[in-house]
């Protein structure tokens, strides 16, 4: 019963990726070519932070370059540089919940190989954001988004389960993905997070938190979505 939020919860969880959305919108205006990972990263800690979190969800990720092949790649010195695809996983606490959200954005005009793969993430994300609801299997779900990543040439770069339950820990029951026959219901709040990670090149990946109701989902992620290029 644990997977199944009151509106109390659902609240907190909600105004902890709100503080995420908030952080996002500010690192677009504020990271430049030549900064670390290790630097935004603790850029992304400071200003959660100060917007009122209680701490982190878990340790950022925050993957550039070839580096973006790296699924739970932790932060390091490599310099972010024209050119690169920029990963940014990251969520934070607030009272007692837990927010997640990915974003991959582009520093510079990106390579015609990394807008199409960057495309089919994303209409693979989206595919599976439509299927939730109360009721659906969270097998079928994974399988939307995995199919077409799939159908595109790219299944073998996908390597991880679709989504997973968020609530006072951020990786939680249920789970999406190929092994899972749990289904959802209303009340549960889930992440939906397909990827594509070219070893030796790049990765993408795009992370929404959606709560689960009887007629679809309410996307507590309003972070833009379209490939961004700064």
């Amino acid at each position: 019963m644990a997977e199944i939020k009151n509106s109390e919860e659902l609240l907190k969880i909600i105004t902890a990726q709100a503080i995420g959305d908030k952080c996002f919108d500010h690192l677009l205006g504020w990271i430049q070519p030549g900064m670390t990972e290790n630097e935004v990263a603790d850029e992304i800690e400071a200003y959660m932070l100060a917007q009122g979190a209680e701490g982190l969800s878990f340790p950022t990720i925050v993957v550039s370059g070839t580096r973006g092949e790296e699924i739970h790649g932790e932060p390091s010195d490599k310099k972010i540089e024209i050119g690169d695809f920029v990963t940014i996983d990251m969520g934070c606490v607030y009272q007692g919940y837990c927010g997640d959200m990915t974003r991959t954005f582009a520093i510079g005009a990106p390579t015609a190989e990394m807008a199409e793969v960057y495309d089919i993430v994303l209409e693979a994300q989206l595919a599976g954001l439509e299927v939730i609801k109360a009721g659906a299997k969270c097998f079928d779900v994974d399988k939307v988004a995995r199919d077409i990543i799939e159908d595109a040439g790219y299944g073998e770069y996908y390597i991880h389960g679709t989504g997973h339950g968020v609530g006072t820990e951020v990786h939680e029951p249920p789970y999406l993905n190929t092994r899972t026959d749990e289904v959802l219901a209303s009340g549960m709040a889930v992440t939906c997070e397909p990827g594509i990670y070219i070893p030796g090149k790049f990765g993408v990946r795009i992370e929404d938190l959606a709560i689960v109701t009887d007629f679809g989902i309410i996307n507590a992620t309003s972070s833009p979505k379209e490939l961004i290029i700064l």
